[in-house]
């Protein structure tokens, strides 16, 4: 889907770099809660890099920054939750529409 408008694809590259702090912010808390949590010390350094192994694939954490890319980096970053809908807001129409109906056929 390389079909969305020059403005969107530079709003993306202007937007991901915040995005992507946020989302590892949030992991980085959960590691933490990890980490404080019961149980033997092992188990935790192991679920701990089993979870990091798992979560630096996520969009959210690095992505292909490419044009022919910029849909399916969107809908990957609101599978993860590094961001909502309500965060495609600037984008242009035609986006935030293709985006609203994959997101309700993912349902």
């Amino acid at each position: 889907m390389n079909r969305f408008s020059e403005k969107d694809w530079k709003l993306f590259r202007s937007k991901i770099a915040d995005w992507q702090e946020a989302y590892m912010d949030r992991l980085n808390k959960e590691y933490i809660r990890l980490l404080e949590g019961e149980g033997n010390p092992s188990d935790k350094f192991w679920e701990l890099e089993k979870r990091i192994r798992q979560d630096k694939k996520d969009c959210g954490v690095q992505c292909e920054r490419s044009r022919s890319n910029l849909f399916f980096n969107i809908m990957s970053l609101l599978r993860e939750g590094a961001i909502t809908l309500e965060d495609l807001d600037d984008f242009s129409e035609d986006l935030r529409d293709t985006v609203k109906h994959f997101v309700e056929m993912d349902k």
